[in-house]
């Protein structure tokens, strides 16, 4: 729940700006993982699992630009995994996705993909009085197992280089439901005995 803007044509932007749709910058997360423990293939399976990637520009009740779906690739590995797994996801869901795929490489002519937002929006969830919201409304339907979709040739390295890490055990536990099952959970992190 870190307020973060990314993807806009103007450097450093604040809350007001991006909300005006005047700087194309949509609200982000930036993931920070370590691919030795958990795999982009699992990031990616959280990320369409975890908000409804076909709502365009918004989710649930937010609309506008700063709410479309995005993600944002540093090579072409990336690139080939993300599309792979959209094209699989949108068959999955039986409507078109609407996720914004682009390097992000093209955002630099404007300072860069990413700006933190400001503290008062950080975290907002976990603040005392903050009210339960959810606008990410997660499908309740599971991204098709990695060896259906990889864009990679059977028995390649790349194909063995991404295999999902995370096992059916955290995904039978963990996966985000249907609804607002995403913010239910606490900011604590999973412990590996957990599943």
């Amino acid at each position: 729940d870190t307020n973060s803007y990314c993807a806009g044509f103007t450097p450093n932007p604040t809350y007001e700006e991006a909300c005006s749709g005047q700087t194309g910058h949509t609200e982000g997360v930036r993931v920070v993982y370590n691919p030795e423990e958990v795999s982009f293939v699992d990031v990616l399976r959280w990320f369409w699992e975890a908000h409804d990637p076909c709502s365009g520009m918004g989710q649930g009740n937010d609309r506008g630009t700063q709410y479309r779906s995005g993600f944002y690739h540093f090579d072409d590995e990336q690139k080939k995994l993300i599309e792979a797994s959209k094209a699989a996801y949108e068959k999955e869901l039986g409507r078109p996705i609407t996720t914004e795929v682009a390097a992000a490489s093209d955002y630099e002519e404007y300072g860069g993909l990413w700006y933190f937002g400001e503290a008062y929006h950080q975290q907002y969830l976990a603040k005392p009085g903050s009210r339960p919201y959810c606008s990410a409304q997660p499908q309740g339907v599971s991204l098709p197992d990695y060896e259906e979709w990889s864009p990679f040739p059977e028995g390649s390295d790349l194909r063995k280089k991404h295999e999902p890490t995370l096992p059916a055990s955290f995904w039978k536990k963990y996966a985000p439901k249907r609804g607002c099952s995403v913010v239910q959970e606490s900011n604590e992190p999973i412990a590996e005995e957990s599943f």
